[in-house]
Parts: structure tokens; sequence; C-alpha cells
């Protein structure tokens, strides 16, 4: 295992920028996911750490050693495809052990690590099958199976479940959380998907049009998100925002929307009055309150779920969506009152995006 540096990484096409000095430090052991929407440079960044993409300026380190003219074969790294790129006429046993088979390793040696990746993936009863005869979930075990048997310092996961079904994406993600909770090797994920980064992360790296736009826990993207790319792009259903202007209220301070709707604040910002911001909570950070108090909210689609239900709203003259663990009864065209936590409330400036200090 080995940690991975990547220290102010340029990349340009024909004199195009698509990576404007991003830098990341991975930790030995760590799973880091890269995140961002199409185009914004993250499948780039993964390959350049794998050496099928050369590195127009800035360093790239695999433990003690930069490895910007190693080719891919001497960085000791392994990646896994979108499409699982296997051979169709090995079988599953020959899939999974032709880097060795390239190595010209002892045939005892080779069976015996193929034998431990199959066992961990459950791949055991599949090993004299072809690729044809296996579904697209087996497909990928066996392309995470023929990394393990690397046993390479660094696994490198390039958008591994986006050709799967919504029911077996989820499955395979918890499939490869468990597998590096047991082998403990430093991992790059990269996906479009922010649930899947979510889930799956000890750290996410937001990209954006080839910048870094923060870096942190799940957790610590979900609540503190440094702008509002960040709030809007990590979240399902994403954080709400409102346009507004900051006011008083009886001395107090508010925000007030586009129709006048007056929003809550509490004593955490110290914004200047008049100041233009976006007011930012998360769905389920709104709860009901009795008539007539708290902020009126017209009822438009009301999306019964099971253990939650989703309700879209319109506050301020803006669409927002509610999510409510409890059972909710309104119906479309009723109004609802509601009441932002304060306590977990994001302001940004509504001219530069960034959030401001609470």
């Amino acid at each position: 295992m080995a940690s991975v540096e990547i220290a102010n990484v340029l990349k340009s096409y024909a004199g195009h920028a698509v990576l404007h000095g991003v830098s990341v430090k991975i930790p030995d052991g760590q799973f880091v996911v890269l995140v961002g929407p199409s185009g914004c440079g993250k499948s780039t960044l993964l390959r350049m750490i794998a050496g099928l993409e050369d590195i127009s300026g800035g360093t790239i380190s695999i433990g003690d050693r930069v490895v910007n003219d190693l080719p891919p074969k001497q960085r000791d790294i392994s990646m896994v495809f979108q499409n699982y790129a296997l051979y169709p006429h090995m079988t599953v046993a020959e899939n999974m052990a032709f880097s060795m088979t390239l190595a010209k390793a002892p045939k005892a040696e080779k069976a015996e690590r193929v034998a431990k990746a199959a066992e961990i993936l459950g791949l055991t009863p599949l090993l004299d099958r072809y690729p044809r005869q296996l579904s697209g979930g087996q497909r990928q075990r066996v392309a995470m199976g023929r990394s393990i048997v690397r046993n390479p310092q660094v696994f490198l996961f390039d958008e591994p479940l986006s050709n799967l079904d919504a029911k077996l994406r989820v499955a395979m993600r918890a499939e490869i959380k468990a597998l590096h909770q047991r082998l403990r090797t430093t991992t790059v994920y990269v996906t479009h998907d922010q649930v899947e980064a979510m889930t799956m992360a000890d750290q996410i790296v937001v990209l954006n049009n080839g910048r870094v736009e923060q870096i942190g826990t799940p957790l610590d993207l979900y609540d503190h998100p440094v702008n509002l790319f960040v709030a809007t792009f990590i979240g399902s259903p994403s954080m709400n925002i409102i346009n507004g202007a900051v006011a008083r209220n009886n001395g107090t301070p508010v925000v007030r929307a586009g129709d006048g709707t007056l929003l809550p604040v509490g004593s955490a910002f110290s914004v200047a009055d008049g100041k233009k911001v976006q007011y930012g909570f998360r769905p389920e950070h709104l709860s009901v309150c009795a008539p007539g108090k708290g902020i009126a909210a017209l009822v438009g689609v009301v999306e019964p779920m099971g253990s939650e239900t989703q309700v879209h709203l319109t506050i301020g003259g803006e669409p927002v969506v509610a999510v409510f663990r409890d059972r909710i009864s309104a119906r479309p065209g009723e109004t609802l009152f509601v009441e932002p936590d304060v306590a977990k409330l994001n302001l940004f400036d509504a001219e530069t995006g960034r959030a401001l200090a609470s």
C-alpha cells in the first residue's frame, strides 16, 4: 500500500486547459472519491495517476516515487474500468490470473492468489465460466478480482458501476466498500454519482471545470459546503436555495425573499443589512408548524415513499423540496406552515457563491 500525492497538476489538450493546478493528498489506505459533473476532469486525473495520460505540469507521487515519467506497468497500480475489459476467450480464472501469467509467476502462487481473490468476491463457483456466461455484476467482480490478484499499492476505479442497473449498483457499492475495509488498499474512485461518493468515501474531492472546489469527509461536505456549487451538487434531493437580501424584523436579522417572505436566520450569522444572499437549507431540515405559525408554503406535489414523504413546495416564490419522516396529509394547492432549522442553515454570497461564515 502507498499514499498518493497530486501536486499542482495541470493538463492541456492542444492549448486548451482541462485541469488547473489540482492538488490532493491521499493518505495510505484511504478510500478517496473524485466526484463532479461530466467534463469536470475527474477521469482525466485518474488516467494521469494510472499513466494513461501525460501530465502537462505538476507532479504525481505514489509512495515515495514521483511517477510522472513512469509507464503504467511500473507504477504498481491496478485499474478497474467502466466496461470491465475482460478477455472473452478466457475463463474467469484465466482473466483474474492474466497479469501473473504475463509476469510468468509460478503456477502454485498464481492458483493460490486466484483462489483467495475468488473467495473474497464469491467467485469460486464461477472460475471455469467465460465472461459471456456472467451477469454484469459478476463481470465487475471478476474485474475487481483481477486487480486483487495483482496485489497493487493503489486501486483505481473509473465509474465501475455506471453500466449496472440501479439495484445492482447499490449492492456492488456495498461490496466495493466492504472489499476496501478488508484489504485497506489505497483506493481512488471516480464517479459522477454523488450518492456513490457519499456512501463509499473516506474523503471526497469535488471537482468542477478542472478545479478542486472542496475536499472533506462526506458529512463535512454535506453540512458545511464552502460554496453554492458544492451545496447543490452534494445531497439528494439537493439543497434548497432561495434568493433574498438580509433585513431586520423587529431588530432580528432575517432574509427577505423576492416576494417579501421573511426567512429566519438566527444569531449565528453576522451579515450587513441589505446584502444579497442565497438562503440554503437541506430538504430534511424543514419541520411542520401549527397553522398560522412559521412560513406559509404552497403545496405542489406530494410523493409518499413509505419511510418518508417528499413534498414539493413554493416558499418565497421559489420551488423547494421538503423531506418529512412523518406521514403528511397535505394536498396539492393547500398551504402548509413550515419552519427551517436555523442551526443547520447555510447562507451564500449572491455575487460570489461563497459560503458566509456562521
